[in-house]
């Protein structure tokens, strides 16, 4: 079985220091969090940006400078920023973060209902435009998937040259909207995809860590973080996604999965680095 990579989602668009105190929001925050991720063993930094008052941005000036003080950190890290942003924000304003041409960046396959009146749109067209440009940069595209339907459309589309291989997905599970986070949900999204293709599952909430440790079972890799969830347990908030990443390893180490390093994420996900 291959090594476990580990991702940290370390902030998020949504998350707030009002759901935990410890949720990044200024450049010497999202450096701290993602130093205390990687030196606990995640591979890769999963990357939103924020302004210093906690507001979401996708500003390519904004990303720079995040990038600049991870990479005085943690030296070999993959750094993923996402195209994602936030629900309601134009298509050019997400692409920003590639233009930096990071190794890893997200590409969203469907649209999806956040809850309320939020819908988070990926058009067809919006994800070709998104995967014509990430081809074009050389980016390795992360598909982030929230239910069945967006893996046939990531497939539809590697099949037409617009995405390509080998291919690499996150299951997003437990969103509002999307797929839930039972063991069945996660088993048909794993079985659904091509056999030479490698996943990620990020559970949302309480789905983190049992879909975690069912990913580690099955040779899949996985993504914790305060963008999905701020408790290392019930009630208890984390006091850094460094404490998350920590309980991924020991439930690895106890179930004989090796943790990958940065360089080894590269080679199993095909990145050149």
């Amino acid at each position: 079985m291959e090594k476990l990579i580990i991702t940290a989602a370390i902030c998020g668009a949504e998350v707030t220091k009002k759901h935990n105190p410890n949720v990044p929001y200024t450049v010497e925050e999202i450096a701290r969090e993602a130093e205390a991720a990687y030196k606990a063993g995640a591979s890769i930094i999963h990357l939103h940006v924020r302004n210093d008052d906690g507001t979401p941005t996708q500003d390519k000036e904004r990303f720079r400078v995040c990038m600049e003080a991870i990479r005085e950190r943690c030296k070999d890290v993959i750094i993923q920023p996402s195209t994602g942003g936030a629900v309601g924000m134009t298509n050019e304003e997400r692409l920003q973060p590639i233009y930096l041409k990071p190794e890893m960046a997200t590409l969203d396959c469907g649209t999806l209902n956040f809850g309320g009146d939020d819908i988070f749109v990926n058009t067809e067209n919006t994800i070709i435009y998104f995967a014509k440009r990430m081809k074009e940069l050389g980016i390795k595209p992360e598909l982030e998937v929230f239910d069945k339907g967006m893996i046939d459309m990531a497939l539809r589309l590697h099949k037409k040259g617009f995405i390509e291989g080998p291919l690499h997905f996150n299951f997003v599970m437990g969103v509002n909207g999307g797929i839930s986070g039972e063991p069945r949900d996660l088993l048909f999204m794993a079985e659904s995809i091509p056999k030479d293709a490698t996943w990620t599952v990020t559970g949302i909430g309480r789905y983190e860590m049992p879909l975690a440790t069912m990913a580690i079972i099955m040779g899949g890799h996985v993504r914790v973080g305060f963008e999905d969830n701020v408790y290392i347990s019930k009630g208890v908030l984390a006091k850094s996604n460094g404490e998350l990443v920590e309980k991924v390893v020991r439930i690895a180490k106890e179930l004989g999965r090796e943790i990958a390093t940065p360089d080894e994420a590269r080679k199993i996900l095909g990145i050149k680095g």
